[in-house]
């Protein structure tokens, strides 16, 4: 289908320049852009993948509840340890299970309890998300703009961040990204009088999919766009190229099964807290400590989109000049009502807006293809400057840390942290003479280069925040057969998925003597801030405790330095 910017293409540079040579490379074919975009992805996504600890606490409780399911057998309830948890449906668990058991089926050591597996989903879901950016782009645009934001995309930190966490996020940008891509199509070509049955099908496949891995929100994104759509065209007609009787009756066959059986199985307990507690407390209150004013997510974009927010908010005028272009008014409507209601509700999260951004990245490629975006444009070369805050912050906070918590540098870091630094300034200076679209390749060039240094060769060195891979690898080193485990004033959840659900969480010294005097062999960690407690009332009871050691680190979510001992009995 023709786009809106398909006469107005990007700038061509000269032919011999690496730019040209890339971006004349991809648009040839779409096999061509979708393998280089496909490179881009895992050269931004795979660093660090299997190295990173596990994120406490959404990313173990997702893979513990998970982990739940394989060894109970009971693929519909959602259970961390003996609680329910009930926040969100059951899609991303399926899949995580099936990435489990298909490693353990290719022979995998310790598949349950290793991360990057339970990560492969998301892993799969961003590279997902940024081909079909790249689809939803050609509704609007030719190969070459579509390239450039779908690499846009790849390269921006909040998705480097999420296709290494195994949550709902990166999956459920790819299944937005599909149906707003979907409903694109059938906007731009409202006139037909029946639409092609793929576009109707990655639609209705994308909001059952949506739905399943986290419920409603897939749907809030497609209803809100449709609606503003609608009243501006004064008619709803345009939407019955949906099929949309046929389309429901889809949706309803494919997520009625496991909503009603959750339902039936939880006595109600599901709905109440799913929709009461998690979705409306977060509409009322600042949930779990997340609460942030209106206009968060309009300065958080510059760091979760970078390297492509300073130029889509230099897009942003353009879009109001161009208002009345039917796709840039679907791009508004795609962007808009959704981020003022995120900006309303009291709960934030940086992620939250990231289903948003291939909005923003196809309106700035627009936007850099009719010659708007550039450095006479009001503070502009000021403003791009900014492009390099990001590396460069990194690169003198992330050492700064390394020395600071583990008396180390990141020594194969540094020069490619400093290279991103020198690659985003080099973007500016692009920028600075005009070459805009080069510019971009520069910050997505610069992307790369940061997610390697930090990811890949800096994060390791990070040996301070990785407690609880080496609380679980210092217990299991008891020298006894299945020894019983139980934690003190550590609750963290990725505790419980490396050391096993039957991990006793104790509340008191006294009940963490009180296990160690059990039968058999026992082990307990216990936070130092319990250790006089524990000490007191270990005394005098147990004579045969042997200490196995003790970690010091720091833990991110308490935001302080930590040191636990580990002890031992064995009968």
């Amino acid at each position: 289908m023709p786009g809106i910017a398909a006469t107005r293409p990007l700038p061509r540079f000269s032919p011999a320049s690496w730019s040209e040579r890339l971006l004349a490379f991809v648009e040839r074919s779409h096999a061509r852009a979708a393998v280089v975009l496909v490179a881009l992805s895992l050269l931004c996504f795979l660093p660090g993948f299997g190295s990173l600890h596990p994120m406490d606490r959404d990313e173990p409780r997702f893979s513990q509840a998970t982990k739940q399911m394989l060894e109970s057998g009971d693929f519909v309830d959602i259970r961390f340890q003996d609680e329910a948890r009930y926040k969100k449906p059951i899609g991303i668990h399926w899949m995580q299970a099936a990435a489990v058991t298909a490693a353990e089926a290719l022979g995998v050591p310790e598949a349950r309890t290793t991360i990057a597996v339970y990560r492969l989903p998301s892993l799969l879901g961003a590279l997902a998300a940024v081909l079909l950016s790249y689809w939803a782009a050609l509704a609007f645009a030719g190969r070459r703009e579509a390239f450039l934001a779908a690499a846009l995309i790849a390269s921006s930190l909040i998705l480097m961040v999420e296709a290494r966490l195994a949550k709902t996020d990166a999956m459920l940008l790819a299944c937005s990204v599909a149906a707003m891509g979907a409903l694109a199509r059938v906007w731009l070509s409202r006139s037909l009088s029946r639409q092609p049955g793929r576009t109707v099908a990655i639609f209705w496949l994308a909001l059952a999919a949506g739905i399943l891995i986290k419920g409603p929100m897939v749907v809030m994104f497609t209803g809100l766009a449709a609606a503003v759509l609608c009243i501006r065209e004064g008619s709803v007609r345009w939407l019955k190229g949906l099929r949309p009787w046929l389309g429901l009756l889809f949706v309803l066959l494919a997520v009625t099964p496991w909503f009603a059986t959750i339902a039936w199985k939880s006595g109600g307990e599901f709905y109440r807290l799913a929709v009461g507690d998690d979705m409306l407390g977060k509409v009322q209150t600042g949930q779990q400590n997340h609460f942030a004013p209106p206009g968060f997510y309009l300065v958080a974009v510059f760091a979760t989109f970078w390297p492509g927010a300073i130029l889509a908010s230099a897009a942003v005028p353009f879009a109001w000049r161009e208002r009345r272009d039917d796709g840039i008014a679907f791009l508004i409507a795609w962007v808009v009502p959704t981020w003022l209601i995120f900006e309303a509700v009291p709960t934030k999260l940086p992620h939250y807006v990231m289903p948003l951004y291939p909005a923003l990245a196809i309106l700035l490629v627009l936007a850099i293809g009719r010659g708007f975006t550039g450095p006479d444009r009001p503070f502009a070369r000021i403003g791009f400057g900014a492009m390099a805050l990001i590396p460069v912050g990194l690169t003198l906070l992330i050492p700064l840390a390394a020395w600071n918590l583990d008396g180390v540098l990141p020594g194969a870091a540094l020069p490619v942290m400093a290279a991103s630094s020198a690659l985003a300034l080099a973007a500016w200076v692009v920028f600075c003479r005009h070459e805009v679209t080069r510019s971009a390749l520069l910050g997505i060039a610069s992307a790369v280069l940061m997610g390697i240094g930090v990811f890949g060769l800096a994060q390791p060195v990070l040996q301070s925040l990785k407690l609880s891979p080496r609380l679980a690898a210092l217990a299991r080193s008891a020298p006894c057969a299945e020894p019983a485990f139980a934690t003190l004033g550590y609750r963290e959840p990725s505790l419980v998925l490396l050391l096993g659900t039957g991990l006793d969480m104790v509340e008191t010294g006294e009940e963490a003597a009180r296990f160690l005097a059990g039968s058999g062999c026992r082990v307990a960690i216990v936070d130092d801030r319990f250790g006089p407690a524990f000490q007191e009332a270990a005394q005098g009871r147990l004579d045969r405790i042997e200490t196995l050691g003790r970690i010091r680190g720091f833990n991110i979510n308490g935001g302080r330095r930590v040191e636990l001992a580990v002890y031992m009995v064995r009968r």
